[in-house]
């Protein structure tokens, strides 16, 4: 499969301040609040809805509706996540809710922490390194807490106890180590009973490489071995998750006489389609009516999405991100995409691995209105859609760019001290104030536009032929793709930048972060693995060894503090063309060894002494190193027949009343569904 989803990278937000023209974020009220909350490694933001009063109630309305689909299948995550995610979410959100102790004892402050924690990663493992969260809290304790929960709260005690506090059970919710089994050594809840060689096994057997529109296999399954047979449990009404699906379909067909239009209503009765067959030629039907709606200014995603969370890059977690067109920042992503046959013929890559004909390429700037499952509360910035690589030659994709989300995180990051910490001098941290916000922004619409949607595999190539390192080399081939068109002089000719040094501030931002900055997400002596990270490090890496006999770019020492210099930057877009090139290749060709090697080579091992000295630095700022959103609520209103006839926007709901009024409201899945 292809990737699609951009995360915001790490510490770009924080060197953000402020910008000029057009690329300047929205002005929003000097008053709004923007942090919800600090905790552990973590800080979640509030973000807003600007244009969401200027829709039409027709418009408000389908969006809530949609909003309510949207929620309604949290807890499908929180169970693929892992098997027993959500009888602990009962059983800690129950000791919390009903603690009537010191609140002050520090057994329960460390489960406070604990409980914002697993709402954060939708489950017991952090969203971004994998690893299961350590409890402050002791065993004894919350067994004696649990004790005074009303009778029949908690049923396997016994059962949850070693999954929370024995750092040896399910350590890892997503595995990627060279050379193991991945699933067997991953704790999601994707796989049951069943080896990475059987599953191997028994899609390759499916799969005919002579289809020109082949289904995405497992992207809606959980795959487990029954009697002895390896066999798939398909998420679908009437079947596995079948209480959500229901309450989502419910919202779907309440919003359809709501819809713009009769492409909208299509799209949304499709969808509806698929949720109940769980048939993937029902998805693929309802990816091409998406992408192919470029009309309507309401839009939205929903269902299994982005496989981030399989060790095998296969099945999508569970995601929903409901938002509505941007039209004045549209024009820029626009632009964009009305030139994208230019941006493919002049791409550095082998012509034999370029698209004749870019077809179908639309982006656009939007607001979003609510982020759930896998966007929620951390988000993407930018999503470019369907992954499917034959659906995107045929019928084209749609990109998009959450500029509400990046406004926020801007807005959020003000003051920090990041760029006076770690930028090696004042012409540069001017430059990335002045330029960077745009030069982000572009960056995103660029991979997501153009990056995903560029290139093409040869004839008989499975798209999933890079197996565990799809996603990290699908995220490089788009970020490279992103970099080198930034520097090129056909920004300035579309009016997309006002200044030829603007690039700059996003090349060096880039390469910091890859090199160094990132590492504050990472434990002493862990390896770099999430495939956002990876992508970066690569990047950075194999530019700073690449570039070496020229000097391009250096480490400095100053005052005992390592800096980031970059010395030549034509001669680093050049690389990154270099680079673009090869990655190119090894998707196009299905190359596994090639792109293996790469990935193993820059993008998974750490300097022990840089990370100890980033981590250091970095700790004197007080910055949280991961950041995510809580949502407005959208409250309907009715006439005297209870007939729903606009709905409203408020702001200012608090982090864990907002999850714990989702785990009270939207509950649809039994706490022991997988538990045996």
């Amino acid at each position: 499969m292809s990737f699609s989803k951009l995360i915001i990278p790490a510490m770009a937000a924080l060197a953000i301040t402020s910008s000029c023209g057009s690329g300047k974020p929205a002005a929003e009220p000097a008053d709004f609040d923007y942090t919800a909350d600090r905790f552990a490694d973590i800080e979640v933001l509030r973000y807003q809805v600007p244009g969401f009063e200027e829709l039409t109630p027709q418009q408000r309305i389908f969006i809530y509706y949609l909003t309510e689909a949207a929620i309604a299948g949290r807890d499908i995550l929180w169970d693929q996540n892992g098997k027993y995610n959500l009888a602990i979410r009962d059983l800690i959100e129950g000791v919390y809710t009903n603690y009537d102790g010191d609140r002050k004892d520090k057994n329960f402050k460390a489960l406070e922490t604990y409980l914002k924690q697993i709402e954060f990663a939708s489950g017991i493992h952090h969203h971004y390194s994998m690893d299961k969260f350590t409890p402050g809290f002791t065993q004894e304790w919350l067994v004696a807490q649990a004790g005074k929960l009303p009778e029949g709260t908690v049923t396997n005690l016994d059962t949850l106890l070693p999954v929370i506090f024995d750092p040896t059970v399910m350590p890892k919710r997503v595995n990627q180590a060279e050379g193991q089994d991945l699933i067997l050594t991953s704790a999601n809840n994707l796989y049951d009973g069943v080896s990475q060689a059987e599953v191997e096994n028994y899609f390759n057997a499916l799969k005919d490489t002579t289809d020109l529109t082949p289904v995405s296999w497992g992207l809606n399954t959980r795959v487990v071995k029954e009697n002895g047979k390896v066999t798939e449990q398909v998420y679908k009404i009437g079947g596995l998750y079948t209480q959500a699906l229901e309450r989502i379909v419910e919202n779907l067909e309440k919003s359809l006489p709501y819809a713009e239009n009769d492409a909208q209503k299509d799209i949304v009765s499709k969808l509806i389609a698929y949720f109940r067959s769980g048939d993937l030629k029902d998805f693929d039907a309802y990816s091409i009516a998406w992408a192919e709606d470029t009309k309507s200014q309401v839009d939205f995603i929903n269902g299994f999405i982005e496989d981030y969370g399989d060790p095998l890059g296969m099945t999508g977690a569970y995601e929903s991100i409901v938002n509505f067109k941007n039209n004045e920042a549209s024009h820029r992503t626009e632009i964009i995409s009305g030139n994208a046959q230019w941006f493919e013929d002049h791409s550095p890559v082998d012509p034999r691995f370029r698209k004749e004909e870019v077809k179908g390429v639309s982006a656009k700037v939007i607001t979003a209105a609510i982020l759930a499952g896998d966007a929620y509360p951390a988000t993407p910035i930018g999503i470019n859609l369907p992954n499917a690589n034959w659906i995107r030659a045929a019928h084209g994709s749609k990109s998009v760019t959450l500029e509400n989300i990046t406004g926020a995180y801007d807005k959020a990051a003000h003051g920090n001290g990041y760029n006076e910490e770690f930028v090696i001098d004042q012409e540069t941290s001017d430059l990335m104030d002045k330029y960077l916000f745009i030069t982000d922004n572009l960056h995103t619409d660029l991979h997501e536009c153009l990056g995903h949607g560029s290139g093409k595999l040869l004839p008989g190539v499975d798209q999933g032929a890079l197996k565990a390192h799809g996603s990290t080399l699908e995220e490089t081939r788009a970020d490279l793709f992103a970099l080198y068109y930034l520097g090129d002089p056909k920004l300035l000719e579309l009016g997309l930048l006002d200044n030829p040094d603007a690039y700059k501030a996003e090349y060096y931002k880039y390469i910091l972060n890859g090199l160094m900055t990132q590492l504050t997400r990472i434990e002493p002596g862990k390896d770099v693995e999430e495939a956002h990270m990876r992508n970066r490090q690569l990047i950075a890496k194999w530019a700073l060894e690449k570039g070496q006999p020229e000097n391009v770019i250096e480490f400095v020492k100053r005052d005992g503090k390592t800096f980031i210099k970059i010395n030549d930057y034509e001669k680093l877009r050049s690389l990154f063309g270099d680079l673009l090139a090869e990655v190119q290749r090894i998707k196009s060709e299905g190359d596994y060894a090639a792109g293996a090697a790469l990935v193993e080579q820059y993008a998974v091992k750490v300097d022990p002494e840089l990370h100890k000295e980033v981590l250091d630095r970095y700790s004197h700022l007080n910055i949280a190193p991961y950041k995510g959103f809580v949502n407005p609520i959208y409250k309907p209103v009715t006439d005297a027949d209870g007939n729903i006839t606009d709905v409203t926007i408020e702001y200012g709901e608090d982090y864990l009343p907002q999850v714990l009024r989702y785990s009270k409201d939207y509950r649809t899945l039994p706490a022991n569904l997988t538990v045996k």
